[in-house]
């Protein structure tokens, strides 16, 4: 069986912190820019290229390189990505 390794590639992502004005940067040039809350509700609901998929406060929120959106939690987020610039923290 051959192995991979995922390509070096620079994402922007915003950490979900129950409030929706958190991910309006990620929505412009989004190319699902679906995402929905829920009077009330911390959680988000975001329409990915799989279908609908929830973020929990914590999760990392994440436009890939072809504008779509998609949830990553926090753990997975520190195992796959590295800040590209000085002062970005995960």
């Amino acid at each position: 069986m051959a192995k991979f390794r995922k390509k070096p590639v620079e994402i922007e992502a915003v950490r979900w912190d129950g409030n929706l004005t958190t991910v309006e940067p990620l929505l412009i040039g989004a190319s699902t820019p679906e995402v929905y809350q829920d009077l009330g509700e911390t959680t988000l609901m975001i329409a990915t290229l799989e279908g609908m998929m929830r973020a929990d406060v914590g999760d990392w929120i994440i436009r890939g390189v072809k504008g779509e959106l998609y949830p990553c939690k926090d753990d997975i987020f520190a195992k796959t990505y590295e800040p590209a610039e000085d002062g970005a923290t995960p």
